[in-house]
C-alpha cells in the first residue's frame, strides 16, 4: 500500500490549508467536540464573516455628526464635513463618502425616506471591557469569543457551527479565503482555508482528481478502497503513530472538501447576478467566489480577510488608504446584495475590526489603536438602522470616555453575536455560554454591555 507521504508527492497537494492550522500541538488533542451540543436552527442558515485586520478608524467610517467633538480641532486633516458625509437618517450619525455603496441595502421609507430593503445594521461603539490595544491579543479575544484568553486557539463561529447536527459529516461545511484557518474558524472539526478556490486542489483535471481520491474501504479501516481515501480511509499504516486518530480522519475529509470545490468550478465560469459587480482587487474575487460556493457546495459558513486597517501615517480624508479599504468593503456588501437575492433571507454578512482608533489624529496624519469600533451586518432578516450613534445613546463626551483618548464600547461584542446566533440561526439563548465560555457571567458583571440592540428580525 502506497504510504502517505508518497501520496500527497504524487497528488501534487496544494489543499494542505485544511490539514495543518488546526494542528497546535498536544493541547489540540484534549480538546472534545462540544459534548452533546444541538444547536435548535434548521442548520440551513448562512453566514458570511469578513475580518478588517489591523483595527478600523470607526469614527471616519460611522460619523457621530451630533457630537460636538467630532471636529476640526480633533482631527485637522481627517475631518469630513457635514457636506461630504452621506447621511443615515437619523439627525445624528453619517456614514463616510466610500461607502455610499452601502445606502442600496441600507434605504428604507421607514429609516430615512428612501426606498430600499433596510437589511443593514450599522453597529457602533462595539468592544469589551479593558478593550486590549495589541493586534494579537485583540484578534485572538473577537475570535476565540473570550477576552482575556490568548491561549485559546478554539473559535467562536467553529463552536456555534460544529454544535449543528450534521456538522460533522457535511463534505464542505465552510471555508476561510486565506492561505490559513484563522482562530476564528478553529477546532477539532478541521475546515479548509485556501486564497481561491482554483488553488484548492490536487494537480489534474476533475477527473483526473477523482481519479486520485479513488474510493473508500467497504468498512472503516478495510484494506478494499484505493486512492487517497483508500490510505486515509484504510487501516493505518503505522500502527498507534503520532496523532494517528485525528490524521486519518482528517484526510479523508480533505479528499471531501477537495472533491466538492472541485465539482463547483467544474460547473463553468461563476458570473454574478442582478447586475453585482464586486471589487476589481483580490479582497472582490474572493467575495465572488464566497457567493458561487454558497450557490454551488454545501457551505454555511464562509469568510475572509480584508487587510491594511492599522492606518497610523497618511490614513486619508476623502481619497487615500482608509477612503480606498472602505470602498471596497462597501462595494462588496453591495455585490453580495445583489448577487445572493436568491437566499438572501438565509444569508448573514458580518464584519468586524479587532479594535477602533484614537479619537483625535496623531502627528502623522493617522490615527493610533483605539478601543470601541464598529460593525456591519447585513441580510435578509436583519432590522436596518443606526445602532448606539444617536441622539438618546450618545452622551456629550463618548469620543473621550477611556483614558481621555478613546471611545468606549456601549456594547459587548459577545452580545451582538448572541443576537445574530439566536435571530438569524434559531439557536436557544442558552447555548451562550457554550458557544462563547464566560458570556453568562460577563453578562452579570457588565449588564449595561449586553443589553440587546434589536438588530435581528
Amino acid at each position: 500500500m502506497m504510504n502517505r507521504r508518497d501520496l500527497l508527492r504524487k497528488g501534487g497537494l496544494a489543499a494542505l490549508g485544511l490539514i495543518l492550522p488546526p494542528f497546535v500541538g498536544p493541547q489540540f488533542l484534549t480538546r472534545k467536540l462540544l459534548a452533546g451540543a444541538t444547536g435548535t436552527g434548521t442548520g440551513l442558515k448562512k453566514m458570511i464573516f469578513i475580518f478588517q485586520r489591523g483595527g478600523n478608524d470607526a469614527l471616519n467610517t460611522v460619523i457621530p455628526r451630533g457630537d460636538a467633538d467630532y471636529s476640526q480641532v480633533n482631527r485637522p486633516g481627517l475631518f469630513i464635513n457635514d457636506a461630504e458625509a452621506v447621511d443615515l437618517g437619523n439627525n445624528f450619525a453619517q456614514l463616510h463618502p466610500s461607502l455610499d455603496p452601502l445606502m442600496e441595502v441600507f434605504n428604507h421609507t421607514s429609516l430615512n425616506g428612501v426606498p430600499g430593503p433596510g437589511n443593514l445594521a450599522v453597529l457602533h461603539r462595539i468592544g469589551y471591557p479593558e478593550q486590549s490595544r495589541s493586534h494579537f491579543s485583540a484578534q485572538q479575544f473577537w475570535e476565540n469569543g473570550v477576552p482575556g484568553n490568548e491561549t485559546l486557539d478554539e473559535g467562536l463561529l467553529y463552536r456555534r457551527f460544529a454544535s449543528v447536527p450534521g456538522f460533522a459529516d457535511n463534505p464542505f461545511p465552510g471555508a476561510y479565503l486565506d492561505d490559513s484557518l484563522p482562530v476564528v474558524m478553529r477546532g477539532s472539526i478541521p475546515m479548509p482555508a485556501f486564497p481561491a478556490t482554483a488553488d484548492y486542489s490536487f494537480s489534474g483535471s476533475l477527473a483526473q482528481v477523482e481519479k486520485f481520491l479513488g474510493a473508500l474501504p467497504s468498512t472503516p479501516g478495510g484494506t478494499d478502497g484505493h486512492g487517497f481515501y483508500g490510505v486515509y480511509g484504510g487501516k493505518p499504516d503505522i500502527e498507534g503513530g503520532a496523532y494517528r486518530d485525528i490524521l486519518m480522519p482528517t484526510g479523508v475529509k480533505l479528499g471531501e472538501s477537495v472533491s466538492t470545490v472541485q465539482q463547483a468550478l467544474a460547473q463553468g465560469p461563476y458570473v454574478p447576478e442582478n447586475g453585482a459587480i464586486y471589487p476589481n482587487n483580490t479582497f472582490g474575487e474572493q467575495l465572488s467566489e464566497i457567493a458561487m460556493l454558497l450557490k454551488r457546495t454545501p457551505a454555511t459558513l464562509l469568510g475572509v480577510n480584508i487587510d491594511g486597517w492599522d492606518t497610523h501615517t497618511g490614513q486619508g480624508r476623502i481619497v487615500g488608504a482608509h477612503p480606498n479599504l472602505l470602498a471596497s468593503l462597501a462595494q462588496g456588501i453591495q455585490a453580495l446584495s445583489r448577487d445572493l437575492q436568491a437566499q438572501w433571507e438565509d444569508v448573514l454578512i458580518v464584519t468586524v475590526s479587532e479594535f477602533g482608533r484614537t479619537s483625535i489624529e496623531n502627528g502623522s496624519q493617522g490615527t493610533d489603536h483605539g478601543a470601541g469600533t464598529t460593525m456591519f451586518v447585513a441580510g435578509g432578516n436583519v432590522v436596518g438602522g443606526v445602532y448606539n450613534c444617536d441622539p438618546t445613546t450618545w452622551a456629550p463626551g463618548s469620543m473621550f470616555t477611556v483614558n481621555d483618548r478613546y471611545l468606549a464600547a456601549n456594547t459587548d461584542f459577545r452580545a451582538i453575536f448572541s443576537e445574530i446566533f439566536s435571530g438569524h440561526f434559531g439557536d436557544d439563548p442558552l447555548l451562550m455560554e457554550q458557544f462563547m465560555p464566560g458570556f453568562d457571567a460577563a453578562a452579570v458583571a457588565n449588564p449595561e454591555l449586553f443589553n440587546p440592540l434589536g438588530f435581528m428580525g
